[in-house]
């Protein structure tokens, strides 16, 4: 999302298949004059396995055993690492997070949203705030010694230890306000593409998009207040609805989406009452309503 001139751009990315239903979907309703452009990720010619690292290691037929090869018996032996064989952790839409410059090369500030979120705020105000130069705007998750570098990194590798500080806050993936200037001034992809070639192997972090985000953009992400996005909607029953009220973002990170049958009851509500039920072909849809 991006803003200019008092106006709204959206720009949504979704795959060739769910394009189509994706664009008839958005002209069905006004949204009070703001511009949503829906586009396939396979409109970025420049996103290929020539250029992006996890393109490229999906072609290895190591990582494509790691990840695709189905043993029953690893299955029910090793439940947590077949958590680390989901191919999802590959997918390029979810890595699309790290291409935002070259994919929006005019635009110079973006915030960045989740497709498990719920806005609850106005959220024109970041785009006020003094970003210090630094790329990353993000909630930061630590407490204690809860979500710092040392859980999402492999801190016994050479090249983690002498780069990183174990005890280091870690940051929320989800709403993220970026300064696409400063990110190519620090040339933040580059960053990205040097660690992920060297993950091949899986040494450095086993799964997903927020280590290599944490590695990143290690010195340059600014803390948000935490009131402009509360997680952990989608696996944790604890939070308060006095922080959720007050959230300008919800997130539903977690199995438990508000769209399935086992959402929690008592979050679900955030997310439904946005469901337009007068669509035809939402009503057709099993969200368990």
């Amino acid at each position: 999302m991006r803003k200019s001139h008092g106006n709204m751009f959206f720009h949504v990315v979704t795959d060739k298949m769910n394009l189509g239903a994706m664009q008839v979907m958005f002209k069905l309703k006004d949204y009070n004059g703001a511009h949503i452009e829906v586009k396939a990720v396979e409109d970025y010619k420049f996103l290929n396995s020539s250029y992006v690292p996890v393109l490229k290691q999906l072609e290895s037929a190591n990582l494509q055993k790691f990840y695709f090869e189905n043993k029953l018996e690893n299955a029910t032996k090793d439940t947590t690492n077949m958590k680390f064989r989901n191919p999802k952790y590959l997918s390029i839409l979810n890595h699309l997070r790290f291409y935002l410059p070259e994919m929006y090369p005019k635009l110079h500030r973006i915030l960045f949203l989740d497709d498990d979120i719920v806005v609850q705020k106005d959220l024109t105000g970041l785009w006020k705030i003094d970003m210090d130069g630094k790329v990353n705007g993000a909630v930061e998750t630590c407490f204690g010694s809860f979500h710092r570098y040392a859980q999402y990194m492999n801190f016994s590798h050479p090249l983690i230890k002498e780069k990183f500080n174990p005890k280091a806050c870690a940051w929320a993936y989800g709403m993220n306000f970026f300064d696409l200037d400063a990110w190519r001034r620090e040339k933040c992809t580059e960053e990205y593409h040097y660690w992920q070639n060297l993950n091949e192997n899986r040494t450095l972090w086993k799964l997903g998009t927020l280590p290599p985000g944490l590695i990143t953009f290690y010195s340059t992400t600014k803390p948000l207040d935490k009131s402009w996005h509360v997680l952990g909607l989608g696996y944790n029953p604890s939070i308060s609805m006095d922080e959720i009220q007050s959230a300008a973002v919800v997130h539903f990170n977690g199995n438990m989406k508000p769209w399935l049958d086992i959402a929690m009851t008592q979050f679900k509500p955030l997310w439904t009452k946005h469901v337009d039920y007068e669509l035809e072909f939402v009503q057709a849809c099993n969200f368990g309503l």
